[in-house]
């Protein structure tokens, strides 16, 4: 999308792209699941994966004007949070499994990032209808993060005394 000025269609294909992401990311660990072959290391990468492909887009959406800064801030920085509350919870042997609110979140990121890149031509009530997608996304992200810091605090208040 960075070279749309170059590239026909340069959003089109940057959402065609974003879908088999999201749809291979669902995939993987569906299958992963079903198969009961998941490892520590996919977890890792998978997460990792979707920060990526989720910082990326918001980045480069930013840079062409389809995103806002204090959005993508908002959603990058609850991935950072939450991946040093994993980090954390880590130290104590504490798993912090994904939940319910933390897979919904990735989806509704996913879907308003493919929708800004699919940008429809009207706006509705004052916004374009990426833009109100992209709120309820920043919306259920801070209550992924909430969830997940109200679930898990307690790893942030033990002693260390290796700290």
């Amino acid at each position: 999308m960075l070279l749309s000025d170059r590239i026909d269609h340069a959003f089109g294909w940057a959402a065609l792209v974003m879908a088999a992401a999201a749809f291979t990311d669902f995939l993987d660990g569906y299958l992963a699941r079903r198969w009961r072959i998941t490892t520590t290391l996919g977890a890792f990468l998978d997460t990792i994966a979707d920060k990526l492909l989720v910082t990326g887009a918001l980045l480069a959406l930013v840079e062409v004007g389809r995103a806002w800064a204090w959005a993508a801030f908002i959603i990058i920085g609850r991935e950072v949070a939450v991946s040093g509350l994993r980090g954390v919870a880590a130290m104590d042997g504490v798993l912090v499994p994904p939940s319910f609110w933390g897979k919904l979140k990735a989806n509704v990121q996913f879907l308003a990032i493919f929708i800004a890149l699919l940008r429809a031509p009207n706006q509705v009530g004052g916004l374009y209808p990426d833009e109100w997608v992209m709120i309820i996304a920043v919306i259920v992200t801070v209550g992924s993060g909430w969830e997940y810091f109200s679930r898990f605090a307690k790893v942030l208040r033990s002693d260390r005394a290796d700290a």
